[in-house]
């Protein structure tokens, strides 16, 4: 009996889930057949959607939503929880860990494949900022969003319960590093969910809270054009949100940030959404990559050069064909991930079928931005939207673009919820650290170990 072929999919993020879905339906009678298996290997057993992490921190989403379960997506693929760590696509083998292997101790297994897909995303793109390390907040996962929460609610009860004036100044002071689409959204929604937050402390009132975007540009939301990025930065200007522009963070260490134009913040909040690079891993592969570090890819999302690897989204760099401007590349974003995987995805099973390929083509229509709750900016077909006209886009785009009608359906009912009844100001820091409470309970009392056993 023949082995079926197999294709890897490595990464379960916007490429890796929607090119395994695809090829679940375009494969399906190869898949019943047996002729062919589809391997998605995956950190995290879910697909994050990414554009709602801002809203999910603020409160108007739950975390549960904002994420896919691929398990129950790709019902007909194998869906392996663990890490690609190299790829050899000269044998034709991937090594990877996953839990099992790191249970038994038997260090990593080895995965061979006929058709390779490589998605693994980005991982945030870090400077050697001193202190970064130790007092940084990240925002790229569901994690590290409802964290963000959890701490900026924890600050103000520090500041409203604290005697030492310091301290309350640095509890209430964030600062935000990076003027792009997850900076901008990740602080416009905590400031109004803060600002709200404000109201139920006797001591704190919204004008004690001292908000600070840095961006080492002269611009933020490149995306949405100039006169929208304008606009954006009076809107957060006009709610006492401090823009800085032309600026970096040099250093934070001490729990103090202190920026290029030489001002020093005590703060004990610095959020880092300064870029994303490629994941490592594709450094750990004999594929050819640019010197971005993305993997070259052809018109069809075949990486160049090499036979039976296909890559799209933040790890591969697609030539963009709708562009005149020579060499000019696809962004590594959601709008053009989505899209590719499609073609990515009827690529892969046309190689199999011994079919022609397509070429990946899609003109860039335009981005929107949610500047907080009514608030928004949007630049899209030509046409420039602000205020609510803009939020409303934004929402009504994403919500069209999450996946799965469960998703859509729960996602629709929470906000028509949001706006009938008052905004969650509820902290549970304790997640992070489930068994803290148990650990104080079966500890010993203080003294007990100098106590005679009887």
């Amino acid at each position: 009996m023949t082995e079926p072929a197999r294709i890897l999919v490595v990464g379960g993020g916007y490429v890796g889930m929607y090119t395994a879905l695809r090829l679940q339906r375009q494969l399906s009678a190869e898949l019943r057949a047996g002729t062919a298996e589809i391997v998605v290997v995956t950190p995290e057993p879910y697909m994050t959607y990414q554009p709602f992490l801002p809203e999910a921190a603020a409160g108007s989403i739950s975390p549960r939503h904002v994420v896919v379960p691929l398990r129950r997506v790709l019902d007909r693929c194998r869906v392996v929880i663990g890490e690609v760590r190299s790829v050899d696509h000269a044998k034709r083998t991937a090594t990877l860990i996953t839990l099992a292997t790191e249970e038994e101790g038997t260090g990593s297994v080895e995965m061979t494949y006929d058709e390779l897909v490589i998605a693994p995303g980005s991982v945030s793109r870090t400077l050697p900022v001193p202190g970064l390390a130790d007092h940084g907040i990240g925002f790229k996962t569901v994690e590290e969003a409802i964290g963000l929460r959890n701490h900026v609610i924890e600050q103000m009860d520090i500041a409203s319960s604290t005697r030492d004036p310091a301290i309350r100044d640095a509890a209430l002071t964030f600062v935000f590093v990076g003027g792009g689409y997850a900076g901008v959204e990740a602080l416009a929604e905590l400031e109004d969910m803060a600002r709200y937050t404000a109201r139920y402390y006797h001591n704190i009132k919204p004008e004690d809270l001292r908000w600070v975007l840095v961006e080492a540009s002269d611009r933020i939301l490149p995306e949405v054009g100039e006169d929208m990025g304008r606009y954006a930065i009076r809107e957060l200007r006009g709610r006492n949100i401090d823009v800085r522009l032309e600026t970096r963070l040099e250093s934070c260490e001490d729990r103090v940030a202190v920026l290029s134009d030489g001002t020093r913040l005590p703060t004990r909040t610095v959020v880092w959404t300064a870029g994303v690079k490629p994941a490592p891993v594709l450094a750990a592969t004999d594929l050819p990559l640019n010197e971005r570090g993305r993997l070259r890819c052809t018109p069809q999302l075949a990486v160049d050069g090499a036979e039976h690897a296909w890559a799209a989204g933040d790890a591969a760099a697609v030539p963009d064909v709708t562009s005149e401007e020579p060499g000019k590349e696809c962004a590594p974003n959601a709008q053009h991930a989505v899209r590719q995987a499609k073609v990515l995805a009827e690529n892969v099973a046309a190689s199999l079928r011994g079919q022609p390929l397509k070429e990946y083509a899609h003109a860039y229509v335009g981005s929107v931005a949610s500047l907080g709750l009514h608030k928004g900016v949007a630049h899209v077909y030509g046409r420039k939207l602000k205020g609510y006209p803009a939020w409303f886009m934004h929402r009504a785009y994403h919500l069209s673009r999450v996946p799965t009608f469960n998703r859509k359906a729960r996602v629709l009912a929470e906000w028509t919820l949001s706006g009938l009844f008052k905004r969650e100001i509820v902290s549970l820091g304790s997640l992070e650290h489930p068994r803290a409470e148990f650990e104080l309970a079966a500890a010993p009392p203080p003294g007990d170990g100098d106590k005679p056993q009887s």
